[in-house]
């Protein structure tokens, strides 16, 4: 059986991205990967330290210029494997 072994990691960093941001961060997951979208929002900005530390945790972090405003995003490779 193949299980994705990173769930929980991901609903952690969702949860702290919540926490600073105060708006659910979206979970999109790939093929390969999950990428978590947060809204940087003024309380997300206030915080931006500890967002940063928060981002580090993915393979790779960025923020992106959108049409509504900007987007704080880390991607989280997917770990799988077979389970006995």
């Amino acid at each position: 059986m193949t299980e994705d072994h990173r769930p929980d990691a991901v609903q952690d960093v969702a949860a702290q991205l919540e926490t600073l941001g105060g708006t659910r961060p979206r979970i999109i997951p790939g093929s390969g990967d999950i990428r978590i979208e947060a809204d940087v929002t003024p309380r997300l900005a206030d915080n931006w330290l500890q967002v940063l530390q928060v981002l580090d945790a993915g393979a790779d972090f960025g923020l992106t210029l959108t049409d509504t405003g900007q987007v704080a995003w880390l991607r989280i490779p997917r770990e799988t494997g077979t389970r006995p």
